[in-house]
């Protein structure tokens, strides 16, 4: 498994839970938008934290951390994840996804063994906008998969846009709604211009208006149980 980083503490990532943050390596999207660009591009170069440091430090914060938010890249995209939530779990830790959808067969084999807790699915556009959104050719159908494999799970989750100029008009969000609801919940990010981006054009792209995205929040909230500006 090759580990990117670990955020050691967070507040704010699982809802309701102290948690870390692992962060994988990999991923079958180029959104262009992405300040992750060290977990997406692999630099043969780069640091790797050791995966046994990793469950070292899980073992010595018991009692302190809760759970632990596996975190991309895409972490479906590595063999070891099975493994990887096993080993997790064995230390009495809650597991939270962060995923993009890309993979349902994993994610329901995931949730199938009680390997997570918990799911966050990143939207990325209405069904229509996929490619143009991730600077991939996308099977939206298994993207679709993904949505229903999650509503259905019975495991927490939540869905999540970030919405960015020149990919999204403030319409998609309600597209998006359209298309995921009814769900439990679905947060909408405003872009972030002030990290390196996969695409550095994007770091001139002002972000929207964030009054303008409340309205239209306002009008979707009606689907989810809870939705807001995160």
């Amino acid at each position: 498994m090759k580990i990117g980083g670990l955020q050691k503490t967070t507040l704010i990532d699982y809802p309701g839970e102290i948690a870390c943050i692992v962060f994988l390596i990999g991923c079958n999207f180029r959104c262009p938008f992405c300040y992750s660009k060290e977990l997406v591009e692999e630099d043969p170069n780069g640091l790797f934290l050791d995966e046994e440091d990793f469950f070292s430090f899980l073992k010595k914060r018991k009692g302190q951390l809760d759970a632990c938010v596996i975190c991309g890249g895409e972490p479906t995209l590595n063999k070891e994840i099975f493994d990887f939530c096993k080993r997790i779990k064995s230390l009495d830790y809650k597991v939270k996804l962060d995923t993009n959808g890309s993979n349902p067969e994993v994610l329901k084999k995931l949730i199938k063994e009680n390997l997570i807790d918990y799911v966050a699915m990143d939207v990325k556009a209405p069904f229509s906008k996929y490619d143009k959104a991730t600077g991939a050719k996308v099977d939206v159908f298994k993207i679709k998969e993904s949505i229903n494999i999650i509503k259905d799970s019975g495991v927490d989750y939540e869905f999540r846009t970030t919405i960015v100029p020149q990919i999204h008009t403030l319409n998609d969000l309600k597209k998006i709604a359209l298309e995921i609801s009814p769900a439990k919940r679905y947060f909408i990010q405003n872009f972030r211009n002030d990290k390196d981006l996969i695409d550095p054009d994007f770091k001139s792209v002002i972000p929207f208006n964030e009054f303008e995205i409340q309205k239209v929040i306002n009008e979707i909230k009606q689907y989810f149980e809870i939705c807001y500006l995160r």
